[in-house]
This record gives C-alpha cells, structure tokens and sequence, in this order.
C-alpha cells in the first residue's frame, strides 16, 4: 500500500503532536559515524546509516507534498 505523501505533510508537519514526534525522533536516530572499537564501529555506523534512511524518506515525504524539488530531478540522476 502506497502513502500519498501529504498524509505525511498532515500528521509530522500540520498536526503539532506529529510535528514533536518527528522531531523527537530526529534528535534519537540522527546519525552517528562511531571511528573507534574496530568492527563494532562499523556495525554501530552501518545501523545508524539506517536509522537516517528512515528519517530521510518521511522528511521526503513531507518535501514532495510541499512541492519541494526532489535532490536528483535536477541533476537528472
């Protein structure tokens, strides 16, 4: 099932209590890159690369129902 993306507009951006949630989780799943403790740095980088997928396609979402350019429709890629 495909979300139009002003449903994400509606609840993280117009509705104030979506708006908090978006940003609370911004402030917990930003990414971290973690330099030390060998292959478990990797791991930590590698799941917190996750996470910002996560917050990178809702934020989209909110961009598309904003009429906000998608980054690559300009370079054509």
């Amino acid at each position: 099932m495909s979300v139009d993306p002003s449903v994400y507009k509606e609840i993280f951006e117009d509705d104030r209590r979506g708006a908090a949630i978006l940003e609370d989780l911004l402030m917990r799943f930003r990414p971290k890159v973690v330099t030390t403790g060998g292959i478990d740095a990797v791991l930590q980088t590698y799941r917190h690369a996750a996470h910002r997928e996560l917050l990178e396609w809702v934020v989209s979402q909110i961009n598309r129902a904003n009429g906000v350019p998608e980054e690559n429709a300009e370079t054509g890629e």
